[in-house]
């Protein structure tokens, strides 16, 4: 007789890894997509697709972008960061980062809502590109005009 597969999943074959507890938020912008998990007293630490966040955006401007909805709330040091974002262009992801933050922190703490609302943090920025219509080149740029 053989012997009845054991499952992959079972508590015998998992890793010992501590649960912590996190508070998560998504962020839209575009076509971007970010899902953040916020781990409360943490050291600082932001990982971006498993990249800290200054190799992921190396220019200063995305970081700033993505750090503001924390340092309004003053918890950039006190709080760890893990997003998984994808589709669009940068400055896209780094808006929907921004989102998923401030999704997250609202979670964390609601006294958070105002400050985050007053700044926009918490406002999906709903403008995506417009679809092309038939006969033209893009959504309005007409072919050039020939008289003859």
């Amino acid at each position: 007789m053989t012997e009845p597969k054991k499952n992959l999943t079972t508590e015998e074959n998992e890793k010992p890894e501590e649960k912590k507890k996190y508070f998560y938020g998504k962020g839209g912008r575009k076509e971007s997509i970010a899902l953040v998990r916020i781990f409360p007293n943490g050291k600082g630490e932001f990982l971006i697709n498993k990249k800290d966040y200054k190799i992921y955006f190396p220019y200063f401007e995305f970081q700033d972008v993505i750090l503001s909805p924390l340092k309004l709330v003053g918890l950039e040091d006190k709080v760890d960061i893990s997003v998984k974002v994808k589709g669009g262009g940068k400055r896209a992801q780094a808006e929907a980062i921004r989102h998923g933050i401030a999704r997250g922190l609202l979670k964390f703490n609601s006294n958070f809502r105002s400050p985050l609302k007053k700044a926009g943090f918490l406002t999906r920025d709903s403008r995506v590109k417009e679809r092309k219509k038939p006969g033209l080149k893009r959504a309005r740029r007409a072919p050039q005009w020939s008289k003859r």
